[in-house]
């Protein structure tokens, strides 16, 4: 290749590499994204705790039954306490040991049966629980205005002044009403007469 021809060559190269060198080739680092935490993890972490097996009704947050509802008619000297998200009904029960609490609730279903409710209300009182073959040993029945009442009576062994429950379990238009009275033994004792008539006054509307 003659001189001058190199010569124009090589100018020519250099003013290419110098134009190629204006541009600048850029590098970013993008972080990787983190897989979202399961739920379960995420629960453990803010130390919230699942609920135990077994956990009682009142305990659990459940839906309450709706649609056709039972009424009653309520003892004189029983006070009316206001409604709540769970509770059909409520009133406070006098008794010379001490007030006592009736609730009023419903739930779809049969709730598990009335095993499981009769042992969870034992469980209530420090009870332990029965088995089917002495469930109708333990409970009574009664019937009024249609419906069908299983009734329980519940008192803590070896402390007649501790906590006691009368109930009763009253299936209803595909649900399960709950009655329960529960406070001081000599109170619910006493106010036993006044809850068996209550129920001979629940009726459907």
């Amino acid at each position: 290749m003659p001189p001058r021809a190199s010569l124009a060559a090589l100018v020519a190269a250099t003013l290419l590499l110098t134009a190629c060198g204006d541009e600048q080739v850029s590098t970013y680092r993008v972080p990787k994204e983190r897989d979202p935490e399961p739920p379960m993890a995420a629960a453990a972490d803010s130390g919230s705790q699942a609920a135990p097996a077994g956990a009682g009704m009142a305990d659990t947050a459940v839906p309450t039954t709706e649609g056709a509802a039972l009424v009653w008619r309520a003892p004189s000297q029983w006070t009316a306490k206001p409604a709540s998200a769970m509770r059909k009904g409520s009133y406070r029960v006098p008794g010379a040991g001490g007030e006592s609490d009736l609730s009023i609730t419903a739930f779809p279903g049969d709730v598990g049966g009335e095993l499981m409710n009769v042992n969870r209300w034992r469980g209530q009182v420090g009870l332990s629980p029965i088995r089917q073959d002495e469930l109708e040993a333990t409970v009574k029945r009664l019937e009024a205005n249609g419906l069908r009442f299983t009734l329980v009576e519940l008192a803590p062994e070896g402390a007649p002044g501790g906590k006691s429950m009368l109930g009763a379990i009253v299936p209803y238009a595909g649900s399960t009403w709950f009655f329960k009275l529960m406070g001081p033994g000599p109170s619910v004792a006493a106010a036993k007469p006044a809850f068996i008539e209550f129920l001979r006054s629940v009726r459907a509307p």
